[in-house]
């Protein structure tokens, strides 16, 4: 029989999440990582004991039976035992109830090893959407350009601030960085020169709006093996709404033509963006909080990555998310998620970055910790040479990092890099205790400040949105695993 004294000090909710989502009760252990479908029975004792725990109540056979007649479930002694001894069977195996990961803090070297960066070069755009967090691409400054100089200057950086890493990422970025295609060609050159000299590969990723994205450019990204990000909002009056001209006129016409004919020149690519590959990002707010239907449109277009973000706003501006929102917003991820299932069994397959979980790989346990690298791995570089810890601190003087015109471009603002080194899942005390802690890392930096002050207190709205893609995610892996193969009462789906 399950080993009721073990659970005493044993804190389930945060350890075990356990839900039903469409036919399946599911339960996800944290710690080891593995998945479990249980019949209704066994979940229904679960989530008892979880119940007992929360109550502050011995946990104990009679506990377990009191709180199932209080649900109106009566479940004959024998089966509960039964039951009981199937998990007391995966609680030594160490696949449920596993011990808690010890709270071990990330190392870093003492020297940044920045293996990543954003040059933006180009602070002007030719959209005004209305959510840009960049101010319509001006970031609250002058609409300017990168010039050549300080271009060079930011490949020279990540280069030699990425250490003994043979590989570096860099993101051409805006604002619109077509704007400035001609700095990009001559960027691309000079990063690929300079790195074969010094043994190292860099990743070039240019993210567009799309409006320029004509054949000259399509065939030039495509030569040069760079990754790219588009964006589409999805159905034409809900991108025309949020992503027009500067004359107001939408936008969808324009770009989607393009979008599409792009696509289709990168038919593999990455469902996880790696490698050279495309995807599509959107963003959803108020005015579209059945976004799925976005999604469906894009997929229907045969565009086939497909990434939308919910909106980070102002709790004044008109768009942003409202009381009452989170719901509807839950409900559009729960159709979503059954919808791609029934497409890839029809042979109409897409993919829905939010939706990607690897049961049997992952991240190791520091970035499970820390998240993204913004501000010590990863850092964005203004058109002026400013150093800052990602692409939406950009213009925040509290968050600057440094110049590449400083004497010493390489040493970072060590207060700066702590703060983001030190913002980890277990400084946050709403983390500690929650049962995503490992898969969404503590949130974003930029959304966590933008409505906490404080890169260690969570946006709780995202954290909301986090835990059900997720809850969404497993279950869309699990049903995939399945093969329409029937599960016994305790199915056990680990990584």
């Amino acid at each position: 029989m399950l080993n009721l004294l073990y659970l005493e000090n044993y804190p389930l909710k945060k350890n075990v999440h356990s839900y039903r989502q469409g036919d399946l009760f599911i339960a996800h252990d944290v710690n080891s990582g593995s998945l479990h479908v249980f019949d209704k029975e066994t979940f229904n004792i679960l989530k008892a004991i979880e119940e007992l725990q929360e109550l502050s109540q011995t946990i104990s056979t009679e506990g377990i039976s009191k709180v199932l007649r209080q649900k109106g479930i009566v479940l004959p002694e024998e089966e509960l035992s039964e039951i009981l001894e199937e998990l007391e069977e995966l609680r030594k195996e160490g696949t449920l109830f596993s011990v808690e990961a010890e709270n071990v803090l990330p190392v870093y070297p003492e020297k940044p090893i920045v293996k990543a960066i954003c040059l933006h070069v180009a602070h002007d755009c030719n959209l005004r959407c209305e959510y840009c967090f960049a101010g319509t691409g001006a970031f609250g400054g002058s609409r300017t350009m990168m010039d050549l100089e300080t271009g060079k200057k930011g490949i020279d950086f990540v280069l030699k601030s990425s250490g003994h890493r043979d590989h570096c990422e860099v993101d051409f970025f805006g604002g619109e960085p077509l704007l400035n295609f001609g700095l990009v060609k001559a960027l691309v050159e000079y990063g690929k020169k300079v790195g074969a000299e010094q043994g190292k590969t860099i990743k070039f990723t240019l993210t567009t709006n799309g409006v320029l994205l004509n054949g000259k450019i399509q065939e030039f990204l495509e030569q040069e093996e760079i990754s790219v990000v588009l964006s589409l909002d999805g159905r034409p009056e809900v991108h025309d709404r949020m992503r027009p001209y500067a004359d107001g006129r939408g936008s969808y016409d324009k770009v989607t033509p393009l979008i599409k004919q792009f696509a289709t020149k990168r038919p593999e690519s990455s469902s996880y963006a790696l490698g050279t590959y495309y995807y599509v990002r959107g963003t959803f707010t108020h005015f579209n909080l059945d976004f799925d239907q976005d999604v469906l449109h894009m997929a229907d277009l045969g565009i086939k990555q497909i990434s939308v973000e919910p909106v980070v706003a102002s709790p004044k501006d008109a768009y942003a998310f409202q009381e009452g929102d989170l719901e509807k917003i839950r409900e559009a991820y729960d159709h979503l998620g059954e919808e791609l299932l029934l497409r890839r069994s029809q042979g109409r397959d897409f993919n829905f970055f939010h939706f990607n979980v690897a049961l049997d790989q992952g991240p190791c346990m520091i970035k499970r910790l820390s998240g993204c690298g913004a501000g010590h791995e990863y850092v964005a570089i203004s058109p002026e040479g400013d150093l800052y810890p990602c692409h939406q601190f950009v213009g925040q003087e509290a968050y600057k990092l440094g110049t590449l015109y400083d004497e010493n471009p390489y040493q970072l603002k060590m207060e700066v890099v702590k703060s983001f080194r030190s913002a980890h899942v277990y400084a946050k005390s709403s983390c500690r205790e929650c049962w995503a802690r490992f898969a969404c890392s503590g949130g974003c930096h930029a959304a966590n400040v933008a409505f906490t002050q404080t890169l260690t207190e969570v946006y709780t709205l995202g954290c909301e949105l986090q835990k059900k893609r997720l809850e969404v995610a497993l279950y869309v892996k699990i049903k995939e695993i399945q093969q329409n193969k029937a599960a016994s009462p305790v199915q056990d789906i680990r990584c």
